[in-house]
Parts: structure tokens; C-alpha cells; sequence
């Protein structure tokens, strides 16, 4: 019995999301706070596509980040905000910029659904 608890304890922690060291993941609400006192550069690599948060940048497939680098920004510290529609592609996307060495990425934490969730505009 102890075994089939800790096989099911590991399997239920391998499906949960580690955040990792190079992420930080914000709200709608910290994300909506930002866009109206900064200009960032705001990236929707949902897909397909949907609807896009106002003052979105750039729209690219979260597994083709790496096909767009013209579009990127080329100081690799800038600061890249993704989103996607709940957040799993906005992790990926990052996981993809931080192997092509950039350094301040930040997601949406929930997505374009959390974005509506708190009531704020869409393009």
C-alpha cells in the first residue's frame, strides 16, 4: 500500500508546474498595472489564435519562438512578457527564450482566460 501511495504521490507531483528560476509569473491584475505605466514588449503565442490583450506586440506560436528571432528584441535583457490562453504555451515560449539566452522573461499566470476573468480589454 505504501508503494502505490508514493507512486501516486510522485506521479501527481510530476504533473503540477515547477516555476522555474528564469520565470516569473505575474497576474492580470499585476500585468494591467504594468501596461498602463510602461511600455513593454508583450507577446501572444497562443494557438491558434485568439483574441489579443490590448497593447499586444508580437503574436508567434509558442513552439516557433525560436523561427522569429528578427521580431525578438535583440538585447537579450530586455524584458519579455508572454501570454498564451492559460498558460502552459506562455511557459513553454519561455522555457524556448531562455535557451536562446534571454534573461527577463515573465507569464501571464493563467492566461488570456485570467485576463477576462478580471474584466479587462482585449484588442
Amino acid at each position: 500500500m505504501k508503494k502505490i501511495l508514493g507512486i501516486l504521490l510522485i506521479t501527481l507531483s510530476a504533473c503540477q508546474f515547477q516555476q522555474p528560476d528564469y520565470l516569473k509569473m505575474l497576474s492580470a491584475t499585476e500585468l494591467h498595472e504594468i501596461l498602463q505605466k510602461e511600455d513593454i514588449f508583450l507577446v501572444d503565442v497562443h494557438t491558434p489564435q485568439q483574441r489579443h490583450i490590448k497593447g499586444t506586440d508580437l503574436v508567434i506560436p509558442y513552439n516557433e519562438v525560436d523561427k522569429h528571432l528578427e521580431k525578438l528584441p535583440q538585447d537579450k535583457t530586455t524584458p519579455i512578457y508572454l501570454y498564451c490562453e492559460g498558460g502552459p504555451m506562455g511557459n513553454a515560449a519561455a522555457k524556448k527564450l531562455h535557451e536562446m539566452g534571454y534573461q527577463n522573461i515573465f507569464n501571464l499566470d493563467g492566461g488570456a482566460s485570467a485576463w477576462k476573468t478580471a474584466g479587462f480589454e482585449f484588442e
